[in-house]
C-alpha cells in the first residue's frame, strides 16, 4: 500500500521524485504529493487528487519546483477519503516537520486526542497527520533532535509504518523508520535515495540498504547514518540489486500485465536454474537440509491471495509425492487462530514483496511456537525473507502489474521443485523419476510460449464475453487450485464477479445460480478427473450455462459439451497448472482491455498489502 520516495543530492529533487513516484504508481493511485526544499530550507508542497499526471501537470512535469532535498508520496487510501487534504504529505501546524507515510497507526484516536489537548489543529482525516504532530511535539518540548524525537514517537505509536521526514533545521536531511512496512535506501555519489520498493531508484543506484524495522535512518548527500530505538548509531551492510532497469520497464507492451505474462518463460527457466545444477535439486541457498525434511510430520503453507491459490496447487503435489500431510492456511486467519503446530513441522510463508503484513505477522508467530519456518520470496532482503529459518527467492524480478503473473508462475515452480526434494530426501522417490521430473519442468517455458503464439483466439473469447456480469470457475484437484486464481484474474482487473468451485460441490449449493448465459469455464487437466469434471459441464450445460472448456491437447471430445475450447500442451498433470494458468490469465486481461479499465491498477487494489 502507498509509495513513498525520498531525495537528497546535488540535482533537483521534483523530477526525481516523480519519476519514483511513478515506478510506485501500483502501490496507490487515490491521490499524490511532494515536499521539496532547498538550501535556504524554504520548502513547496504540492499535491493533487487522483493518478500521478495530476501532479505531473501541478509542477509542469518537475520543472517548476525547485530544491535538492525532498520527499513524495503515491497514497492507496485508509483513514479519509481520496482528496487534496488528505494526500500527503503532512506538516506540523509551522511546517516544522513534514513526512509521508506508509501503514496504519491503530492508537492515532488516542494520541490525537493528547496532541489536540497540546494546541495542535488537525486538517484531514489522516492517522499520518497525528504521527507528523506527534513528532514535532516531542522535537519542541524537550528540544530533541529528529532522531531523539522520531524515537520518541515509534515508542508511542502501535500500528505498522514507514515515514519519511523532514526538519525545518536540518535542510538536506531526510529521516526514515519503519516498522513492518517496507522501506530501502539507495546511495550514489553525492545522492541518496528512499522508496519503498527496488523500482522507484533502479534508474539511479543498485547499491542498498535495507533498513530494519523500529531502526531509523539519517539521509544525507551520498551518506546513510543508522540508529536504534534508542538512538545509538548502528552499522549496516550494503547490498548489490541485480535487476536491470529494463525490467521494470513496458519494453513496448501495451501494459505491465501483458509484459509479464510474456515474461513468464524467462522467469520460470531462471527460478528452475536456481535450483537445479547438473540436473539435481541443490538446495545449498535455500537453509533446508535433507535430515530437516526427512524429520518432516507437517506442513503448513501459509499466504494470501494469488499465493493463497500456489499454495492450493502445491498442496496436491506434495501430497502426492510423499507421504507429509500439508495443510493451506490463509494468512490472515492463521495468525489469529489459536492451534497447536505439529512437532517438525514446517511454515512456508509464499509472499512476492516479502512485506505482506498478514504472512509477515504469521511468520512470527510460528517461529514463537518454536516451528522451523521456510519463505518463498521474490524480493531480495525482505522482511519475511530476512526474518524465516530458510528461503527460497524466485526469480521473477520486479512485477508492476498489480494483478501478478510472473510471479505466481514461479512461486508455483518453487513448490514443486520442494515436493521433489522432500520425496528424495525421504525416499518416497527415485532419482530416476526425479530426473525425469525435473526435465519435464524445462519444457515448461517452451510450452507458454506455444500457449502465448494462440492468444488472439482468447483475445476473441475474452471480447465476447466482455459483457457478462457472472462468471464460474469448475474443475477438481489442481485444476480447482488453478480456478481459484483464474477466478481472481477476471474479478479484480476486469470487475465481472466471478466464483471458483470444486465441480464435485456443484450439487451442494453454486448449481442453483446457473440459468441461461451464465459463462461457465472448466478446466480439465488432470487426466483421473476427466470423465467425472465432463459430466459436471454436462450438468450445467442442461440448465443453459454458456461453457468454455480448458484442457490438453488430445482431449478433442470436450467439444461436444463445450462452446468454446483452449487446449494446452500435455505435461505431466502435477505441472498442468503451470500451463492452464496462462490462458486464464490472458482472459482476464484482454476483458478488462476490452471494458476499457487501467489493467495495470485495478480500483481499490494495490500491489503489496502492508497493513492489515
Amino acid at each position: 500500500m502507498c509509495g513513498i520516495v525520498g531525495f537528497t543530492g546535488n540535482a533537483q529533487a521534483c523530477p526525481i521524485l516523480l519519476d519514483g513516484l511513478s515506478k510506485l504508481e501500483y502501490r496507490g493511485y487515490d491521490s499524490a504529493g511532494i515536499a521539496v526544499r532547498n538550501s535556504d530550507s524554504e520548502t513547496e508542497i504540492v499535491k493533487a487528487e487522483g493518478k500521478l499526471r495530476e501532479l505531473f501537470e501541478k509542477t509542469n512535469n518537475g520543472i517548476a519546483v525547485k530544491g535538492d532535498c525532498g520527499i513524495g508520496h503515491t497514497r492507496w487510501a485508509t483513514h479519509g477519503e481520496p482528496s487534496v487534504t488528505n494526500a500527503h504529505p503532512h506538516y506540523s501546524d509551522d511546517k516544522n516537520v513534514i513526512a509521508v507515510h506508509n501503514g496504519i497507526i491503530e492508537n492515532y484516536q488516542e494520541l490525537k486526542e493528547k496532541l489536540s489537548k497540546n494546541g495542535y489543529t488537525f486538517r484531514s482525516d489522516t492517522d499520518t497527520e497525528v504521527a507528523v504532530k506527534l513528532i514535532d511535539y516531542y522535537y519542541k518540548k524537550y528540544n530533541l533532535g529528529p532522531v531523539d524525537s522520531i524515537a520518541r514517537a515509534m515508542n508511542r505509536i502501535r500500528g505498522s509504518y514507514a515515514l519519511a521526514v523532514m526538519f525545518r533545521d536540518y535542510a538536506g536531511e531526510i529521516y526514515a523508520t519503519r516498522k513492518d512496512s517496507p522501506m530501502i535506501i539507495g546511495v550514489a555519489d553525492g545522492e541518496t535515495y528512499l522508496a519503498s520498493d527496488v523500482p522507484a531508484i533502479l534508474n539511479y543506484t543498485r547499491r542498498v540498504y535495507y533498513i530494519g524495522s523500529r531502526e531509523i535512518a539519517k539521509l544525507t548527500k551520498g551518506e546513510v547514518h543508522f540508529y536504534n530505538v534508542d538512538s545509538e548509531e548502528i552499522e549496516k551492510d550494503i547490498t548489490e540489486i541485480e535487476w536491470d532497469t529494463e525490467s521494470a520497464e513496458k519494453g513496448g507492451f501495451e501494459h505491465f500485465m501483458l509484459k509479464e505474462i510474456y515474461e513468464q518463460p524467462k522467469v520460470i527457466r531462471d527460478t528452475i536454474n536456481s535450483a537445479v545444477k547438473d540436473g539435481k535439486i541443490d538446495f545449498g541457498n535455500v537453509g533446508l537440509s535433507d535430515e530437516d525434511m526427512r524429520k518432516l510430520k507437517q506442513i503448513y503453507i501459509v499466504a494470501c491471495g494469488s499465493a493463497y491459490h500456489v499454495g492450493m496447487a502445491v498442496q496436491y503435489v506434495i501430497e502426492d509425492f510423499t507421504t507429509i500431510p500439508v495443510r493451506v492456511e490463509l494468512a490472515s486467519e492463521f495468525r489469529y487462530r489459536k492451534m497447536s503446530l505439529v512437532e517438525d513441522s514446517l511454515v512456508i510463508i509464499i509472499s512476492q514483496s516479502g512485506e505482506t503484513a498478514d504472512s509477515l505477522a504469521a511468520l512470527r508467530g510460528a517461529k514463537e511456537k518454536g516451528v522451523k519456518t521456510l519463505g518463498i520470496i521474490n524480493v531480495v532482503g525482505s522482511s519475511i525473507a530476512r526474518e524465516a529459518d530458510g528461503v527460497f527467492y524466485t526469480l521473477a524480478g520486479p512485477e508492476i502489474s498489480v494483478a501478478t503473473t510472473k510471479a505466481y508462475s514461479t512461486q508455483l515452480i518453487a513448490g514443486y521443485l520442494l515436493a521433489i526434494a522432500f520425496a528424495l530426501a525421504r525416499g518416497e522417490m527415485e532419482s530416476e523419476k526425479a530426473e525425469k521430473l525435473i526435465a519435464e519442468m524445462y519444457t515448461i517455458p517452451e510450452k507458454i510460449e506455444k500457449i502465448l503464439e494462440d492468444r488472439e483466439r482468447i483475445q476473441w473469447f475474452a471480447n465476447k464475453l466482455a459483457g457478462a456480469k457472472d462468471a464460474f470457475f469448475i474443475g477438481r484437484g489442481i485444476d480447482y487450485a488453478i480456478g481459484l486464481e483464474g477466478s481472481l484474474k477476471m474479478k479484480e482487473i476486469s470487475y465481472i464477479h466471478s466464483e471458483a468451485y470444486a465441480a464435485g460441490e456443484l450439487k451442494h449449493g453454486p448449481i442453483s445460480l446457473i440459468e441461461d448465459g451464465i459463462l461457465v469455464i472448466s478446466i480439465i487437466t488432470q487426466p483421473d478427473l476427466y470423465e467425472k469434471t465432463v459430466s459436471n459441464m454436462a450438468e450445467v450445460k442442461s440448465r443453459g450455462a454458456y461453457l468454455m472448456g480448458l484442457t490438453t491437447y488430445g482431449n478433442y471430445n470436450i467439444e461436444d459439451t463445450a462452446d468454446f475450447t483452449v487446449y494446452i500442451p500435455q505435461t505431466d498433470p502435477h505441472f498442468a497448472g503451470s500451463l492452464a494458468v496462462i490462458p486464464l490469465q490472458l482472459l482476464g486481461y484482454y476483458a478488462s482491455v476490452a471494458k476499457g479499465y487501467d489493467v495495470d491498477k485495478p480500483r481499490n487494489l494495490a500491489k503489496s498489502v502492508t497493513v492489515e
